[in-house]
């Protein structure tokens, strides 16, 4: 579920406005996805330059948001692409990304889906099983592929109880395994957890890491990971880019031997930039609590079990989206379902609605239509990329025939 609170100016991107949302709601309807890509790039370039290690390159997690439009802003600002899947590589591709501006650090691939991923060119994979490094060194026509091997790191004390990875002392295992093979296990992937905005939860395992990974003798590169955070809670503790890029470039540089980084920002590049905007249909009151229905659900939504349900909710009703606290009532904001947990959020602070006010769920880009599915059975909303003064469509609204799709009676 989602609690918000407003703050006292609304935090929509610069380029949403109430009129510009009307104006949208009116020709692609409601619920509505909607990205502000100058804010996205102002996001990128943050990242970017906090990052001034001469020999990292930056790849952006699209397991957080696939819709190709905006994957091309990443590539087009020199990003590569993380792929957690063959489904993200799968996009990334039709994104015009090279094969070889993709990292792969999945798990679980079957044979089907790592020839698959071979096919497609691609040649950095970071492996979380020996297994999975079996597997791949039996394909055919691996060797001849010019590929680079990580391992992803299983360690306790600096990835928690985590499913992924390979232990360091399997090292010597993937190695043997690799060599056989006719290949060279040369990167560590670490992984320190999904949405962390404290900063020193990175800076203070840096050089246990970079310990753990010159155990393996072909060292060459180093991928960070992702599972930096966003602050959906605005007053609390952001992640601290120039901080991060700092550190962890100082001890690289110390090396005596330059290593390649690799950084996959996720959530913290695109969850700012987008916005869901959805419509009151109904109101009543609970002794002293407004209950609002609305026309979206959680569907459309990150599933809270999985990556938190906070999400601010501003109402437009007012000029600007301002409402002062004194006009405001607690209020749970309900889907448009009869499902028991279908609260898009609760005991927010909101002015009294009626039908047709509208509302905005703020920092929707991590997790929103990437997560968003045809429970409760709700066709998925449009989605619109707002840039450079221009607006366009770019996902188009389904309809109910998205129901039927594949199915056989």
């Amino acid at each position: 579920m989602v609690t918000a609170f407003p703050r006292s100016q609304p935090a929509l991107p610069m380029s949403i406005s109430l009129d510009v949302t009307t104006e949208l709601l009116a020709i692609y309807g409601s619920p509505l996805y909607v990205y502000d890509g100058d804010r996205l790039r102002q996001s990128i370039q943050h990242i970017t330059q906090a990052i001034s290690y001469p020999h990292a390159r930056l790849c952006f997690a699209s397991v957080t948001n696939g819709n190709l439009a905006l994957l091309k802003i990443f590539r087009e600002v020199g990003w590569g692409l993380h792929a957690n899947t063959p489904g993200d590589i799968y996009l990334g591709l039709h994104a015009g990304f090279h094969p070889s501006q993709i990292v792969y650090s999945g798990s679980n691939l079957n044979s089907e889906d790592m020839a698959q991923v071979l096919q497609w060119g691609i040649t950095t994979f970071n492996l979380d099983s020996l297994s999975q490094v079996q597997l791949l060194c039996k394909m055919e026509h691996a060797r001849d592929r010019n590929l680079k091997l990580g391992l992803r790191l299983n360690y306790p004390p600096l990835t928690g109880d985590s499913r992924i990875g390979v232990q360091p002392e399997e090292f010597p295992e993937a190695i043997a395994l690799a060599h056989q093979a006719g290949l060279t296990i040369t990167g560590l992937h670490f992984y320190r957890g999904t949405g962390t905005n404290a900063t020193k939860a990175f800076t203070q395992v840096i050089d246990e890491v970079i310990a753990i990974a010159q155990q393996l003798p072909d060292w060459q590169y180093l991928d960070f990971g992702g599972g930096f955070g966003y602050p959906y809670r605005h007053e609390g503790a952001a992640f601290d880019w120039y901080e991060f890029g700092a550190e962890l470039g100082d001890r690289l540089q110390r090396l005596d031997r330059p290593i390649e980084l690799i950084i996959e920002p996720g959530r913290a590049a695109i969850a700012g930039c987008a916005v869901l905007f959805t419509t009151v249909v109904s109101t009543k009151w609970q002794a002293e609590k407004q209950i609002v229905g609305v026309d979206t659900t959680v569907a459309n939504l990150s599933v809270p079990s999985v990556h938190g349900g906070y999400r601010e909710i501003i109402a437009l009703s007012q000029p600007g989206g301002n409402t002062s606290l004194a006009t405001c009532h607690p209020t749970d904001v309900c889907g448009n379902t009869t499902y028991s947990r279908d609260y898009l959020g609760r005991n927010c602070l909101l002015p009294v609605l009626k039908p047709g006010d509208l509302l905005a769920i703020l920092d929707v880009g991590a997790y929103g239509y990437a997560m968003s599915s045809h429970f409760l059975h709700r066709p998925r909303p449009a989605e619109i990329l707002l840039e450079n003064g221009t607006r366009r469509l770019i996902r188009q609204r389904e309809d109910y025939n998205i129901l039927l799709l594949n199915q056989l009676l």
